[in-house]
């Protein structure tokens, strides 16, 4: 059996894992490259892959890093079934969609404004192609062995965010594990991730191998912000991912609001995607670990701006408020419109709620600079720039140490670590070999492993 690293590897994105026997060939999980731009250049690369030969795909959850790239491989010919929880076939029904819709209006824009090196630049894919590749989802349940020719294959609850799934694969004698993104024990709206059980290999994420999140209590951080920017009299931008950060946001802030711990601003949720996805939370409410009414407060504490006619109308309140909308890492989407509106002003804040990859606008902001281009154009940060600690859906390196040693894992067990940036994963990989008995190495772009 033969594992090929065709993404993930020196990156927390793109995350692509093919798994080949004599017989049967696997892609564990199909995701985009975002962040820097010679990384974003590779989605564009074909995949060195005959997709014909492409007996199926096995996702890890609805994320775009991991999921993001099936509809491009649709789009040149794959026609194989995509193997995961029910939860994510029901994220990826929004997420593909919409960031085909938004890949769609990006070119048109760049195209109007004449912005792109390209004459006529063009999608990756658009959204019509990302809705007919949603027909080759199949669900299958945690914990439910199925088969892909000689490939016996069981997810297992990763936490992370709804669907979230380690992969756990058995072939030609050998077990071996897919991590995907490893949630944490104490996460605010998630279950704890299921510990592993004995592996020959274990490919591990390592976004988090050099940092720890921060202790300090996320409530009593996000009501000092609230407060400081509603005493300025100014607006509270939050980019948000749409799936699990947003309704984390929102049941904090509606826990603070009922604590009266921050006055009842008006509070909108400019994400259409965002919107759909928390239908999804409660329909998978044994899945998460808010209550009934927990999470029909969480739901409430915002007014839903659908349109865009909604979203334009922001423009004209006056009297502080905050608005939630995508991308997480400014990348695109709602929340840029509101940036370039609102970044001169040092009333703002804007309030990022995890981690940044690195070339990210988010990233950029957060490093102090200056300026920042948005829709070709550049415009000086005069808000307040922020970042809510604690809110990770990711493990970080002690939290994850914990989950292997809780795991079954055996001396023989070999790590080779994924999904992260160089410097954390090299860390992580110091800290696990001084800390455990495990062989960890990192695996690098389009390396084969043979076992």
């Amino acid at each position: 059996m033969n594992i090929t690293f065709l993404g993930g590897t020196g990156t927390v994105t793109g995350s692509k894992f093919l798994v080949e026997t004599s017989t049967t060939k696997v892609l564990v999980d199909c995701g985009l490259y975002q962040g820097y731009k010679w990384l974003r250049a590779r989605n564009r690369e074909p995949l060195p892959l005959d997709l014909k030969s492409l007996d199926a795909i096995v996702l890890t959850h609805a994320h775009l890093d991991h999921s993001g790239f099936i509809p491009a491989i649709y789009k040149q010919g794959f026609r194989g079934p995509v193997y995961t929880h029910q939860a994510t076939v029901s994220l990826c029904s929004i997420l593909l969609p919409d960031s085909g819709h938004i890949q769609e209006d990006d070119a048109k824009f760049y195209g109007k404004h004449k912005i792109s090196r390209h004459e006529n630049p063009e999608p990756l894919y658009d959204k019509a192609t990302a809705e007919a590749s949603l027909s080759l989802f199949q669900a299958v349940a945690f914990n439910e062995e199925f088969s892909v020719g000689d490939i016996d294959i069981v997810l297992q609850s990763a936490g992370h965010i709804l669907g979230a799934a380690s992969v756990i694969l058995k072939a030609d004698g050998k077990r071996i594990g897919f991590s995907g993104d490893v949630g944490r024990h104490d996460d605010i709206i998630m279950y704890p991730p299921k510990p592993l059980p004995p592996l020959d290999l274990l490919l591990l994420e390592s976004t988090y191998g050099n940092r720890l999140h921060d202790k300090k209590d996320p409530l009593e951080q996000l009501a000092t912000i609230v407060n400081s920017t509603a005493k300025k009299g100014g607006a509270l931008l939050i980019p948000s991912f749409a799936v699990g950060r947003t309704e984390s946001v929102q049941h904090m802030l509606a826990t603070l609001i009922k604590e009266k711990r921050i006055p009842k601003l008006p509070i909108y949720l400019d994400s259409p995607m965002a919107i759909n996805v928390f239908d999804i939370y409660c329909q998978h409410f044994d899945l998460n670990c808010l209550s009934k009414d927990q999470c029909r407060d969480m739901c409430n504490v915002a007014t839903f701006t659908r349109t865009v006619d909604e979203s334009k109308a922001l423009a004209e309140l006056k009297m502080p408020h905050i608005i939630i909308a995508g991308s997480g890492m400014a990348t695109g989407g709602r929340i840029l419109h509101h940036m370039k509106r609102l970044l001169g002003d040092y009333r703002t804040t804007i309030l990022f709620t995890g981690y940044l990859s690195g070339g990210t606008r988010g990233a950029k902001m957060l490093a102090g600079k200056d300026a920042v281009k948005i829709h070709g154009k550049w415009l000086t940060v005069k808000a307040e720039v922020e970042v809510l600690h604690g809110l990770s859906g990711h493990g970080d390196y002690e939290e994850i140490t914990q989950w292997l040693q809780l795991s079954q894992l055996h001396r023989k067990t070999k790590i080779r670590l994924v999904h992260g940036e160089p410097e954390a994963s090299e860390a992580m990989r110091d800290h696990l070999m001084q800390n455990t008995q495990f062989d960890v190495e990192v695996a690098c772009y389009h390396e084969i492993l043979r076992l």
